[in-house]
């Protein structure tokens, strides 16, 4: 882990030393150990900022791996898979006039579908990926990437984003070369944001049976009042021909002045994969915590219930991470 830490900061560090008046470079550090009997450790570097122009850059690269592969502990935005690999990279721009809105991406960016950024899901104070979230429970993956052209056109109120483009996924979940189409609305009214999104690709070749397309639908929501967040999402269709998966999940963030660097977080979810003999529904619920111990040290606990058990068929698990963000 050291080697690989210190071999994606000194990229970062020779990227911003480049452009130091332009761009901003971060790593997060990260140790974890869960009951289920999982240990991981990690490291996520990357640079952003304008290049110029009315252009934005994102890179980051990353390094994490788990002893115990079959756990999900610690899985919630980036691949614990032993590898240094690169995550997102893109450029984009945005126009703002007095007609619509025009935003344009290009490059290596996650799938576009629903809550799916990785400020959503890195260290929010949740440590493992919603259910339906999760590429191994044969439904949409965190880690899903795609190489292409993103285009958002509407106005703050009302917008319609549409990505083309190749999967290029992170991880052991990936999908074979083919042209995808995802497409996403999203309209907001005061606290409430709405979205309806659409993912059209080819699925993870996992063994002979897979054939056919991948397809789902979803609708997300979010409402945000006094420090506490409500955000959920429901999604459905097939990961391949023959089955379906369906299941959601919702998520209560609360950080009140009087909680100080607390961030509470609550979670109930399912998933529902219906395959004959292979189907699975398991079920889960979780409470945590995020503690900010220093200006760039955090804590994150959680404790989660999933009577169908989990990785070492244990029905409740304590997962613990530890994360220091540095910031150049």
């Amino acid at each position: 882990m050291k080697s690989a830490a210190i071999g994606l900061c000194a990229a970062v560090a020779l990227t911003v030393g480049v452009h130091a008046q332009s761009l901003v470079a971060e790593a997060d550090l990260t140790a974890g150990r869960s009951t289920d009997g999982a240990s991981a450790g990690g490291v996520q570097a990357r640079v952003l900022g304008p290049i110029g122009h009315g252009w934005r850059m994102t890179l980051e690269g990353t390094w994490a791996g788990t002893t115990d592969d079959d756990s999900d502990a610690f899985g919630a935005a980036f691949p614990y898979d032993g590898r240094v690999q690169p995550m997102e990279a893109y450029v984009e721009t945005d126009v703002r006039a007095r007609g619509p809105l025009l935003a344009v991406k290009a490059g290596r960016y996650r799938v576009p579908f629903g809550i799916s950024s990785r400020a959503d899901y890195g260290y929010s104070g949740f440590v493992r990926a919603p259910l339906i979230r999760y590429g191994g429970n044969f439904a949409l993956s965190n880690t899903a990437l795609e190489a292409g052209g993103d285009i958002l056109l509407g106005r703050p109120s009302l917008s319609v984003e549409t990505s083309v483009g190749t999967p290029v996924d992170a991880g052991d979940a990936t999908r074979p070369h083919t042209v995808d189409l995802v497409v996403r609305t999203q309209a907001f009214y005061r606290s409430v944001i709405i979205g309806v999104s659409y993912l059209d690709t080819k699925p993870n070749p996992i063994g002979p049976f897979v054939d056919g397309r991948t397809r789902f639908g979803g609708v997300d929501a979010r409402w945000m009042r006094g420090g506490i967040e409500l955000r959920g999402e429901w999604i459905a269709g097939q990961p391949f021909d023959g089955v379906t998966t369906t299941g959601g999940y919702l998520d209560v963030i609360a950080h009140r002045m009087w909680m100080g660097p607390v961030t509470a977080v609550a979670r109930v979810e399912r998933l529902d994969y219906d395959a004959g003999a292979f189907s699975m529904h398991p079920r889960r619920y979780t409470a945590g915590m995020r503690i900010r111990v220093a200006q760039q040290l955090a804590i994150q606990i959680g404790v989660l219930h999933q009577p169908s058990g989990l990785a070492d068929g244990r029905t409740v698990a304590l997962d613990a991470g530890l994360t220091e963000t540095i910031r150049f």
